[in-house]
């Protein structure tokens, strides 16, 4: 029953430090490349996005993270697809295409979100549109992932994983020396019993 115990906590002791080194690592991977991209931080290609509104709920909820594929041909969406445009006022909104008006070489895109009344204000130019969404969402992790942009989330999220790895680091330490100082102090016990025997 002992035994078993002990390679109960000694699993634990290491899912617990796996999952804190991960977690360093996933902060540092998003605070640099949050900075090294100028914005939303970028995977094989695809660039992560923040979503905070409701406008495309149930389908992308408030707080999730996508994935749209930038570049490539910015005309040749259709309706149905769903976009990620920047506005005039250098708002990124990602929102579904309920009609395309092409002009000569110019393409307008009337946009929508699925979880709104009315269809946007203003068509979309081809040339705004950032990219398209994927369909990979990840609900909450928008939220962290702005909060890491600012600068007090960025020195948060880098020092706290840290502070909590070292600081289990440290527990762990101390365990094991209170391990050896005991077996030490039970074979010293055991010598003077042995001593007195004799």
């Amino acid at each position: 029953m002992k035994k078993r115990s002990k390679w109960i906590m000694r699993w634990l002791s290491r899912l617990v430090t796996f999952t804190l080194f991960a977690t360093l690592l996933f902060m540092v991977f998003v605070v640099i490349s949050s900075k090294a991209s100028g914005g939303e931080p970028q995977v094989l290609g695809y660039q992560l996005k923040s979503v905070l509104s409701g406008s495309m709920e149930p389908g992308i909820k408030t707080g999730s993270i996508i994935a749209i594929k930038p570049g490539g041909d910015m005309k040749g969406f259709e309706k149905g697809d769903v976009i990620t445009f920047q506005t005039e006022e250098n708002l990124l909104i990602t929102h579904r295409i309920i009609d395309v008006t092409k002009s000569g070489e110019n393409v307008l895109y009337e946009t929508k979100g699925d979880n709104n009344d009315a269809a946007d204000r203003e068509p979309v130019l081809s040339q705004n549109v950032i990219g398209e969404y994927t369909g990979f969402t990840v609900p909450y992790i928008g939220y962290l992932i702005s909060f890491a942009q600012s600068k007090e989330g960025s020195a948060l999220l880098l020092i706290l994983p840290g502070v909590l790895l070292l600081g289990y680091a440290g527990f762990t330490i101390w365990q094991t020396i209170s391990q050896l100082d005991a077996r030490s102090k039970k074979g010293a016990l055991a010598k003077q019993e042995e001593t007195t025997e004799s």
